[in-house]
């Protein structure tokens, strides 16, 4: 975990075991009876999207679960219907979707960072409603989050990356750039959700200043506005086996040595102790 919290490592993943005994029970459900799930995280960068994604997509079957997170649209994409290019990854009968950044992208990024025009932006804001109408027709389960952090937490996370070679990666010139613009992406997440938060398809805000909170607080929402998954589990023969149990053997080839894991807790707890 990064940042602040009130809640320790360990609290956390005690408070969290509960609820993916649930997400798992959900997943089986959604395969059983040929569900198809989508959920969108958008937000501000740094605000947690990718470690919710994460959250979820670990507990749950990497042939049932699929994260999608689009890179910049090709010459091609650019030509085509907007929404195209999101269509092809929306899931089939007993699939999970996590989209990280969707088609929202149109509203927040691309409209504050100008990289589409303001009549784009209007178009895709009238179409979106009509476009999720027709997901929801025809028996889709569409969740929308909007994971939020103020600027000075933002400004926190962005030095922890800057200073971090292990998160360094997640940086990008854009985020230089979007640093000053914080005022411009509450403007565009508020026109946003003016012309897209409807009945059928509403959006969720969570906020993510206090990110193992918010985690925590997504999922319960997400597992809470899901149909009863509770199925019983189908019964399935498990015969003992007729040898004893037989142990590895090699002939070509042997294992790697075992990492040295009794040296190198003694020079922890020295550390430690030191």
């Amino acid at each position: 975990m990064s940042g602040d919290s009130k809640l320790t490592e360990a609290e956390y993943l005690e408070l969290l075991k509960p609820m993916a005994k649930e997400l798992s029970a959900m997943a089986r459900w959604i395969q059983e009876t040929h569900q198809r799930i989508v959920v969108i995280f958008e937000g501000r960068d740094t605000a947690g999207k990718g470690g919710s994604i994460d959250m979820i997509a670990r507990q749950l079957n990497p042939r049932q679960c699929r994260v999608v997170a689009l890179p910049s649209p090709s010459q091609r994409e650019q030509s085509q219907w907007y929404f195209q290019r999101y269509i092809e990854h929306l899931p089939a009968e007993g699939e999970i979707v996590l989209f990280d950044r969707s088609w929202y992208n149109r509203a927040g990024v691309e409209r504050v960072m100008d990289f589409c025009t303001p009549e784009q932006t209007q178009d895709f804001l009238n179409a979106t409603p009509q476009f999720e109408r027709h997901l929801i027709d025809d028996g889709m389960l569409l969740f929308k989050y909007w994971l939020c952090c103020d600027q000075a937490v933002q400004e926190e996370r962005f030095l922890n990356r800057l200073n971090n070679p292990m998160k360094r990666w997640k940086l990008s010139p854009i985020d230089t750039q979007a640093r000053g613009l914080y005022d411009d992406y509450t403007e565009a997440r508020e026109l946003m959700l003016s012309a897209t938060h409807t009945d059928y398809a509403p959006w969720t805000l969570v906020d993510f200043n206090d990110q193992p909170t918010g985690r925590l607080t997504l999922l319960r929402d997400l597992l809470d506005r899901v149909p009863d998954t509770n199925l019983p589990l189908a019964e399935m023969e498990w015969p003992p086996l007729e040898n004893e149990p037989s142990v590895e053997h090699y002939g070509v080839l042997k294992p790697l040595r075992p990492y040295p894991v009794d040296k190198h807790k003694k020079q922890l707890e020295q550390a430690q102790g030191g």
